[in-house]
């Protein structure tokens, strides 16, 4: 029998210990794996994500929360901007395109927002991928909708039916459908891979119409509201995507500072560099980042003190049977080895199932990303970081061993194959 042999019977003599310091391996390396992998692959989704949008305007509390309700949809602005304002900003600069969007109806819990028509036009949700339809068309006329792909999967609605938005999120206190209006589904969208794909698409018309209606009804005024009803006041945005020209194959504008330093003198409004702001949240969250790989670290070493105890713990139970392999002539080195190579398969063990475990948490995680806010996250292991976790817990492994491998080392013969009395 050679020593592979020898310790594989060990260990199955030990199954239960042997199976639980394992199982603590692989959560421990599980874990690692996936919060550096999420770390990563996350924030290049939210990059992505940003799509060809240079500078925000809103009228939001901050950059940030502009970034995050009007390009991923976390929630509705709070604040409107006049559709002046919007013109104003337009014609003081030759933008490529600014597309104005208003957001602050939902369907079944879908963010739906209402955009101008070069949005799906020239606007790209991902830098190099254009809009794409599965099927019908993009809304040209009052009262037509597009679903992004995750609504359309979830609700299973098709081209040709009819829906009712909510105003507001249905949650809230005045939230109400706008059964006066219903919307004809013109259009299904291709999966972008970003927030866009949970969200319902229709024209700037439509929603103003939905909201001078409750304008009318408030007022006492009979009759459904059409084009000619609206109002400047009934004509509020919440947002402005904004693209400065650029040079062919280029992506970055020589013209971003000076036009984000000359906008950001309007006191009324909030400007934003979407990409900036998708940074500066990778440094707020990096801190909180640190810390749970270091509790991550923390798990991996209790579990090389697992193994530290277990193998410990069976060496008063297996004296006897290393002083009998001494008695047969095999040397003491030879059996340090095998206690050694023991505490090393049993981190090797436990590493590749953190692997496994860890390409399981990483699609759960990625569908509950993509459910929640439509970012496609790739759920990959990062060969680098992989390489190191792995080869860190098997040499931890290795380390905790050294221990019972110094106490087999030191085994007499004599005192454990002395007949008991």
């Amino acid at each position: 029998m050679n020593d592979i042999s020898i310790v594989v019977k060990s260990l199955r003599s030990r199954r239960l210990s042997t199976i639980i310091t394992a199982a603590s391996v692989a959560v421990a390396t599980a874990l690692l794996l996936t919060m550096l992998s999420l770390r990563t692959a996350s924030f290049e989704a939210f990059q992505r994500g940003t799509g060809t949008t240079h500078l925000l305007v809103s009228a939001d509390s901050s950059p940030l929360t502009a970034v995050l309700n009007g390009v991923f949809y976390a929630n509705a602005p709070s604040n409107p901007i006049a559709w002046k304002k919007f013109q104003d900003i337009k014609n003081a600069f030759p933008y490529d395109w600014a597309v104005p969007t208003q957001q602050g109806d939902s369907f079944r819990g879908f963010p739906v927002a209402a955009v101008g028509p070069e949005f799906f036009t020239r606007f790209e949700p991902v830098r190099g991928e254009p809009w794409k339809l599965v099927a019908g068309q993009f809304p040209s006329t009052l009262f037509e909708v597009c679903l992004g792909s995750t609504v359309a999967a979830d609700t299973g609605l098709g081209i040709g039916q009819k829906i009712v938005l909510t105003h507001g999120t249905g949650a809230s206190r005045d939230s109400h459908e706008h059964d006066e209006f219903p919307f004809v589904i013109v259009g299904i969208l291709q999966p972008s891979g970003s927030a866009h794909d949970r969200v319902v698409f229709t024209d700037l018309e439509s929603s103003w119409i939905l909201h001078a209606q409750e304008r009318r009804e408030r007022a006492g005024i009979e009759g459904v509201a059409t084009v000619a009803d609206l109002t400047d006041d009934d004509r509020k945005i919440t947002g402005i995507l904004l693209r400065l020209p650029t040079r062919p194959g280029r992506d970055a504008s020589a013209a971003i500072q000076q036009q984000f330093d000359a906008l950001r003198r309007d006191t009324g409004i909030v400007v934003a560099q979407p990409a900036q702001q998708i940074d500066r949240l990778r440094s707020i969250i990096g801190n909180v980042d640190e810390l749970f790989i270091a509790l991550g670290v923390a798990v991996l070493l209790s579990s090389g003190i697992s193994i530290l105890l277990s193998m410990h713990n069976s060496m008063s139970e297996r004296r006897k049977q290393i002083a009998l392999l001494r008695a047969l002539g095999v040397a003491r080195m030879r059996i340090t080895g095998m206690i050694l190579t023991e505490a090393t398969l049993i981190g090797f063990a436990g590493a590749i199932g953190g692997c496994a475990l860890s390409l399981i948490g990483n699609a759960v995680a990625s569908g509950a990303l993509k459910a929640r806010i439509g970012l496609v996250v790739d759920p990959t292991l990062d060969p680098r970081s992989t390489v190191i976790i792995v080869a860190g817990a098997i040499v931890l492994s290795a380390l905790a061993g050294v221990l019972p491998a110094i106490t087999a080392y030191r085994t007499s013969v004599a005192d454990n194959l002395r007949p008991e009395a």
